[in-house]
């Protein structure tokens, strides 16, 4: 049954290797309880898998979204580009819309790897009690 679902799913994905990585994020999808577009007809998880990129109850596309957003560690998140103080004539900018005493900028408190071990460390674990 796999071999024919394979060769079914090359027309929706070309590389081979591509395939078992969106088939293989699903079938761990559908162990994690999520739901399947197909009937299961006593069918493993990555049977179902190959069947429903077969299908084409899900996209690819969406699929291979999805897996890229599970491995990614660390998100970029663009910032907007500060206004800048002055015009081009070097005379400054007015703006009503801002109240005067709003702050800038706003600080975060960062911790290093490091500080943040060492704190862990530090933790002292609670007593036990007979309660329990």
């Amino acid at each position: 049954m796999a071999r024919v679902t394979v060769e079914d799913c090359i027309d929706k994905v070309d590389n081979r290797f591509e395939l078992v990585l969106l088939a293989s994020h699903r079938a761990r999808q559908i162990s994690q309880g999520s739901q399947i577009t197909i009937d299961r007809d006593n069918d493993k998880n990555p049977v179902v898998a190959l069947r429903e990129i077969a299908d084409e109850t899900l996209s690819p596309g969406d699929l291979k979204e999805d897996l890229i957003h599970s491995l990614q560690k660390h998100v970029e998140v663009d910032e907007p580009e500060q206004e800048a103080a002055s015009t081009a004539g070097g005379a400054p900018v007015i703006r009503d819309d801002v109240e005067d005493d709003a702050p800038e900028t706003v600080n975060f408190d960062q911790m290093s790897e490091e500080e943040l071990l060492a704190g862990i460390e530090g933790l002292v674990p609670p007593e036990k009690s007979d309660d329990y």
